[in-house]
């Protein structure tokens, strides 16, 4: 076997070992920006992360989405509920520091809410890029 030969052999096998070890998503990948809908639920995913509406809430997501390797995510926001009838012009919102954990698989995101101070866990919630919001605000 020619040393040129032998070179490009070699070079071959470490592409398909590297390829062969590859995942799903490479390092860093984020969900598509734009408007992610469902039933209940309404996202506005940007690069730095992403606002929430909800049938009778409202959030946050306040720093970039990275999905691993296996198109999870667990990311920190605020989750807001909200109540039917009218505002109280001095009434405080019922904000809780928020935990968002869960996947992207093409263009469908789920994802759960826990509510830090709390204790609780808010869902779970599907969403689809460039599908319309199914709310229905609180009354």
């Amino acid at each position: 076997m020619h040393y040129g030969d032998v070179r490009r052999a070699c070079i071959l096998a470490g592409c398909l070992v590297l390829v062969s070890c590859g995942s799903p998503l490479q390092p860093d990948t984020r969900p598509a920006p734009g408007a992610w809908g469902g039933a209940g639920i309404r996202l506005d995913v940007t690069a730095v992360g992403a606002t929430i509406e909800y049938d009778c809430a409202h959030g946050t997501i306040d720093q970039p989405i990275i999905l691993d390797r296996s198109g999870g995510f667990s990311v920190m926001g605020t989750h807001v509920r909200e109540h039917g009838g009218p505002i109280r012009i001095d009434e405080a919102p019922d904000r809780h520091p928020a935990r968002y954990d869960g996947e992207v698989s093409g263009n469908v995101m789920r994802f759960t809410v826990t509510l830090l101070d709390a204790i609780q866990s808010v869902g779970p919630f599907s969403a689809a890029l460039g599908v319309a919001p199914r709310l229905v605000k609180c009354l």
